[in-house]
């Protein structure tokens, strides 16, 4: 059973990396480096290949059938930057990873408190020793109405934590969950659009949910609403997102993920001029906090992913289904 990892990060993936090579008897070869065109002549005799979040399209995906390997294990919950109609045709599997949900979940509840106290511009402010209380006044979650698109696992436990802040919350979802209405009402998508002061984006990204949050959803939300996003950027509109801050219909931002983040997150480019436009006109704003798609990356995260992969990886290599198998 051999693995060859791409995207390998040797100061936080070696300790689990070397457990989990051990526990399922995988044969293991790493690199810092992300799968290309250019370096996946390596793989042959190879059964498995691990990524993160680089897209593998259909010209790999043929490549890789013809170099053997036999599986793609993304050490993310997404998929959407593999062609998994693609792998699906080639005969190659496809599997994700896990983890618990309590890192994005206590991440999201952070960037809600963050944005109701305005944390970011009096911290920049505090540095320039301006300790003036002008601009500086917040909004108390306590009091808030707090919708949440999305009650799987992450939306249930944003659900579950916030309940202890006694604000009002209010929940979407296709299907609706038993433990949820313990703490939250389900409403239609309109009318949490419509009475939430802060609404958190948990749902997945599908085909059918690209732009679940675009210029109509903007339109009728609240004036001065907080909008939180850890989920995936395709999510929101980008564009439309950029124009509601600007017309004041959203007070602050909150993004995890953004819409394009090929070749920018995950990467040093310290010094480097950025072409992503979207990003510097959201940086600008004194209302936006932007983070580098972490708030899934804590230890107890990194070591279930890894494991997730090795698991899969063994599976494969037995003939078995993996758990962790992306359905196709």
């Amino acid at each position: 059973m051999k693995l060859f990892v791409y995207n390998y990060r040797d100061y936080e993936e070696k300790t689990y990396v070397d457990r989990y090579a051990e526990e399922f008897g995988v044969e293991v070869t790493t690199t810092p480096d992300a799968p290309s065109m250019e370096n996946i002549e390596q793989l042959a005799g190879y059964d498995c290949m691990a990524i993160i979040t680089t897209p593998v399209d259909r010209t790999m995906m043929t490549r890789l059938k013809e170099l053997g390997i036999k599986g793609i294990l993304t050490r993310s919950i997404g998929v959407n930057h593999i062609d998994v109609k693609a792998a699906k045709e080639l005969g190659i599997v496809v599997c994700n990873a896990s983890y618990p949900p309590d890192g994005v979940a206590n991440f999201a509840i952070m960037l809600m408190l963050m944005s109701c106290r305005k944390v970011v511009p009096i911290m920049k402010k505090a540095a320039m020793q301006e300790y003036a209380l002008m601009g500086k006044k917040g909004k108390e979650i306590s009091i808030s109405t707090v919708g949440i698109l999305g009650t799987g696992r992450i939306g249930r436990t944003v659900i579950k934590h916030l309940s202890g802040f006694g604000c009002k919350i209010l929940a979407y979802d296709v299907y609706e969950n038993e433990e949820v209405k313990q703490y939250a009402t389900y409403v239609d998508k309109d009318t949490l659009l419509a009475e939430s002061d802060i609404i958190s984006v948990h749902v997945p990204f599908l085909e059918e949910n690209f732009h679940f949050i675009g210029e109509e959803e903007f339109a009728k939300m609240k004036d001065d609403v907080i909008l939180i996003n850890t989920a995936r950027g395709e999510l929101i509109d980008t564009e439309a997102l950029i124009r509601a801050i600007e017309s004041g219909k959203v007070g602050a931002a909150a993004l995890d993920v953004l819409e394009d983040e090929v070749d920018l997150y995950y990467k040093d480019l310290t010094g480097k001029p950025l072409k992503k436009h979207e990003r510097a006109i959201l940086a600008s704003f004194p209302n936006v906090i932007l983070t580098p798609h972490v708030a899934f990356y804590t230890e107890q995260s990194v070591a279930s992913m890894i494991q997730c992969t090795f698991q899969s990886c063994a599976a494969i290599c037995k003939g078995e289904k993996s758990p962790h198998e992306w359905p196709m």
